[in-house]
């Protein structure tokens, strides 16, 4: 394996690497080296300095100036990461893009597994691997579950099943193609996760998503991070994004939220405030069901196999939407929802 310095040729590179920096002067050696040992030699890296006040930009101007698969893209100001993901993607060269972190570590085969992945299949969009979270003393309960559960879902079956749960790519480690990103208008700004909002925009337009069955990056998690801090990325906000992407299917159709707790009362508050309304509750609790939840009825599971009990006709047509939050219920909701004879998406949806 050869990593040696070598000038940008004329013909493009397989992948454009896309890693905005923002004091990342701690880091950005480690994520860089990273890089430069990859078994594909044939990427180009596009660092997108952030405004930094530290000395990220000298250090990535020493990479540049060793490596000429690296180029910096300074700006004088603070953009965001939405604006530094732009402004990489538009000076980008290769066909297939894919995402780095200057806080994270690639592994020596993350792109030419990725893009090995990527061109098995002209049905996926983009695709992603396992990570390791780390350091271990930063994660919390909540941060290991959804470690575990992004690592679940790796063909793109069980990807399309949890679209709408959570982010089911970890957004570092993504690698996706060109075509796919400017067909649906890349990363945007808005008020949600920029991210997950692309991954809506792709899943809508027919392509899939697959992840490579390793741990083939290293995503660091700290105090600080936009991920805790900003209200883009609070629940409140992925729940605005999937209603956002999910309206013009919810219009028209009797709608049931399996869950009268917490959760299913915030999604069906949601939903009301888009003009959308919900039908019933169901819901396993034997202290909920027969109440009235938000003046809705709770009804049991075995309800929606009688359409008597949410009104003549308006069952068969009823699409039910999943909030539930607590550990392992999805897949017990998953499995009686199919011995009563609904499918996913077609009949039913998990959104938490």
């Amino acid at each position: 394996m050869s990593c040696a310095s070598s000038a940008p040729a004329s013909a493009p590179p397989r992948v454009s690497v896309l890693l905005p920096a923002r004091n990342a002067a701690a880091t950005l050696d480690e994520a860089l080296a990273g890089l430069r040992a990859q078994t594909l030699t044939d990427w180009e890296c596009l660092i997108v300095d952030d405004g930094s006040t530290d000395e990220t930009p000298a250090i990535a101007r020493a990479w540049a100036a060793r490596d000429g698969r690296i180029r910096l893209l300074p700006s004088p100001a603070r953009r965001g990461i939405v604006a530094a993901l732009r402004a990489a993607a538009a000076r980008a060269r290769a066909a297939v893009f894919a995402r780095q972190d200057a806080d994270d570590i690639s592994r020596p085969r993350r792109l030419a597994a990725s893009l090995a992945l990527l061109e098995s299949d002209a049905s996926l969009g983009a695709v992603a691997c396992r990570v390791r979270l780390f350091p271990g003393d930063a994660l919390g309960e909540g941060l290991r579950v959804y470690g575990d559960w992004l690592n679940e879902a790796v063909t793109p079956e069980q990807i399309a099943g949890e679209i709408w749960v959570e982010s089911p790519l970890p957004h570092p480690a993504v690698v996706m193609r060109r075509e796919a990103y400017t067909g649906c208008g890349g990363y945007r700004h808005g008020p949600w996760p920029e991210d997950y909002d692309l991954w809506l925009r792709l899943h809508r337009a027919g392509w899939r998503f697959a992840k490579v069955p390793e741990v083939l990056y290293d995503w660091r998690h700290r105090p600080g991070r936009l991920t805790f801090s900003d209200p883009r990325y609070a629940p409140e906000a992925f729940l605005r994004c999937k209603l956002e992407h999910l309206e013009p299917r919810l219009r028209g159709r009797a709608l049931v939220v399996w869950g009268a707790g917490r959760d299913g009362r915030r999604l069906a508050r949601a939903l009301a405030a888009r003009g959308v309304e919900t039908a019933a509750f169901i819901d396993i609790d034997p202290r909920k069901v027969g109440r009235e939840r938000l003046g809705r009825p709770v009804h049991p599971p075995e309800a929606l196999g009688d359409s008597g009990c949410l009104g003549r006709g308006a069952l068969p047509e009823a699409l039910v939407l999943v909030a539930v939050g607590s550990r392992g219920a999805r897949a017990l909701i998953r499995e009686r929802l199919a011995g009563l004879g609904r499918g996913e998406p077609a009949d039913f949806l998990c959104l938490h």
